[in-house]
């Protein structure tokens, strides 16, 4: 229950013991070609680029920004948090004029920053920003930055790697020109393939460019054609994980967009009712609009060693919970309700451990305060309890109802 590698789909587990086949295999050709239907429908777009980039997230960023940008480039960056610095080493690494607009760390970039910031040139080549900033638990809002964009030229690239499956992630509706997604957050597939999405906007741009991309395992425009009808013979694809992908994303379509946000919602929810009983605040100044639905970041009680209390709960309860980056190591947990994981039983557990465990401490809370607040959250809701277990343990196809 950390922010990432999630529990892994049983199907998707199943599907990855499938037998290899050769990347130009017919049947493996129209797999790939789900797939790229599949990461259309999750990342609710038409675009014709659609396709999943080899690597984890963070390569999929890189193949985006290496292949968008040019030396001499300008580019301005939202930063409020780790995987904002992210942003701007890779720009920085790939030569670009690099502005970051920075918010303090819980909070989310304003559009009018951004907008200052792209005033203040005449050419901005691209707008980066975090959809789901993971170190902090802030949910990027993203349309309007992405109208402000069109005004002035600029791409936006957008970082979900944490929010595709879990939180709506509207690409052609918020008008964003490049999506980055990755497999191992509420997804629920193992990392090492990455989707990704872009507009014609930015196929003019990669159409468009004065020198050669600096990478070529990273080069979008080859893999793009590795990804067409041509087939062009880039590289190997890690054949096991596209089936994997194509499990996974399959397991979103079944189970349906709204009935998938609507669980995550759920369970974080019941998952900070019950926090709240312990006696534990919530990291970050944002209102619930603005909290990522699967990544609550709970705040260090003074005198609690939190080393001890993530290692205690891995040690005697088999689960773990994340650290935090930066400024907020030693500050923060940061437990994450996302994908496989987010399910009733994996909340309640937690609840009953983190009790447990930080009572050794001398922390005090009522008995069971943090497991009875959850599951009057889950009546109140109208949920049906172990749902999802249930359907695992049958080996159902379908995801069944949150």
């Amino acid at each position: 229950m950390g922010p990432g590698p999630t529990m892994a789909d049983p199907r998707v587990l199943r599907a990855m013991a499938t037998p290899l086949l050769g990347q130009f295999d017919p049947t493996f050709t129209r797999i790939m070609n789900e797939v790229m239907d599949l990461i259309r429908f999750v990342f609710q777009t038409t675009n014709a680029g659609a396709f999943p980039v080899s690597g984890t997230g963070r390569a999929a960023l890189e193949a985006a920004i290496v292949s968008l940008v040019e030396p001499g480039d300008r580019v301005v960056v939202g930063e409020c948090g780790r995987f904002g610095l992210l942003l701007i080493e890779i720009a920085e690494r790939c030569g670009a004029v690099v502005v970051p607009v920075r918010a303090e760390w819980g909070r989310a970039i304003e559009p009018d920053a951004i907008a200052t910031a792209l005033a203040a040139a005449s050419r901005t080549r691209l707008v980066a920003m975090v959809h789901g900033e993971t170190s902090t638990g802030v949910l990027q809002p993203l349309e309007e930055i992405a109208a402000l964009c069109r005004r002035h030229d600029a791409l936006l690239l957008a970082d979900a790697v944490v929010t595709l499956g879990g939180a709506e992630v509207a690409t052609d509706g918020w008008q964003v020109d490049v999506m980055v997604a990755g497999a191992q957050k509420c997804l629920s597939c193992p990392s090492g393939l990455s989707p990704l999405t872009y507009n014609a906007r930015a196929e003019a741009v990669l159409a468009q460019r004065a020198s050669k991309v600096r990478s070529n395992y990273l080069d979008l425009i080859q893999l793009a054609r590795y990804w067409s009808p041509a087939r062009f013979n880039h590289h190997t694809a890690p054949t096991s994980l596209v089936y994997g992908l194509q499990a996974a994303l399959r397991a979103v379509r079944d189970e349906g967009l709204a009935a998938r946000f609507a669980r995550h919602r759920l369970h974080s929810d019941a998952l900070r009712a019950g926090l709240a009983a312990l006696g534990l605040r919530l990291f970050g100044a944002e209102a619930p609009p603005r909290r990522l639905p699967m990544i609550t970041p709970v705040m260090v009680p003074d005198g609690i060693d939190e080393l001890r209390v993530r290692r205690e709960l891995i040690q005697d309860f088999g689960l773990e919970i994340g650290a935090a980056f930066g400024p907020l190591e030693g500050r923060i947990w940061r437990i994450g309700t996302m994908g496989h994981s987010a399910q009733r039983r994996n909340v309640l557990l937690c609840l009953s451990a983190l009790e447990r465990v930080l009572a050794r401490q001398g922390w005090r809370a009522a008995p069971g305060a943090g497991f009875d607040a959850a599951v009057s959250h889950y009546a109140a809701a109208g949920s049906v309890p172990s749902d999802l277990d249930v359907a695992d343990s049958l080996g159902a196809r379908g995801m069944g109802r949150y």
